[in-house]
């Protein structure tokens, strides 16, 4: 694959370095540097890129969905802190026929977390003693909090509670490259379910796992990375039998 990049910082280095080791060919790096420039601009200059890998800043996230609409060019958003343009960007994309895979966590760890975490939370709102919460920790560079993921989490628990709203508690601290945490809270106990990251790797291989999938042009449309899994997931069960 030839891949475009939308920010160099420590992510899009790891996924730079990822891609390479994997034999794929870095077309262009966007960087803060280029924030200035208009979706117009940066369509042009995706020319010749199978799929764009984004890990930048939310504030850039509209014009580099609109870019790769403009250039046709699939994009893997790895982004968070955009969700409140969720709506008008997927109109982008559907109605430019582009191609977008978007997700609050590009590891493959997290996004299997996320189905543990909905079954205990079923489990759970059977009793309504236990009290559901959400904590998340993260390195001290991180801009938004809380997280995409612990939104994400908050949201599985939150339906499975009818509705039932779930505090979420951020820290952001040192180097902690993620950390989240669902508990259900008792008169007598409390459970805890963790995810620890132990490095970026995890979500390099994501992101990767994804721009795989959606390179190509066989695909149009907004879907999330959840999605995504389950199709790759089912494709290597049907391979396998």
């Amino acid at each position: 694959m030839r891949l475009a990049l939308f920010g160099h910082g420590g992510m899009g280095s790891l996924v730079e370095a990822r891609a390479k080791d994997a034999g794929h060919h870095i077309a262009v790096v966007f960087t803060d540097r280029d924030a200035a420039r208009p979706p117009e601009e940066i369509a042009r200059a995706l020319e010749g890129a199978d799929v764009a890998v984004d890990f930048s800043v939310g504030a850039a996230v509209a014009d580099h969905v609109t870019a790769c609409v403009k250039a046709g060019v699939p994009l893997v958003e790895g982004t968070t802190g955009w969700q409140a343009q969720f709506a008008e960007l997927r109109g982008v994309v559907e109605r430019g026929k582009g191609a977008v895979v978007y997700g609050a966590n590009f590891s493959i760890g997290v996004n299997l977390f996320y189905r543990v975490v909905a079954v205990a939370a079923a489990q759970y709102a059977h009793d309504s003693s236990y009290a559901p919460f959400v904590e998340e920790a993260h390195h001290a560079r991180k801009k938004d909090a809380p997280s995409g993921t612990a939104l994400k989490l908050r949201d599985i628990v939150s339906g499975a509670n009818a509705g039932r709203a779930v505090p979420v508690a951020s820290t952001r601290a040192g180097h902690i490259p993620g950390t989240h945490r669902v508990g259900f809270d008792g008169p007598a106990d409390q459970i805890m379910l963790t995810h620890t990251a132990r490095s970026r790797e995890g979500f390099a291989a994501g992101a990767l796992l994804a721009a795989q999938w959606i390179a190509g042009g066989r695909r149009s449309g907004v879907f999330e990375f959840a999605e995504v899994l389950d199709d790759i997931l089912a494709s290597a069960g049907g391979a396998a039998r």
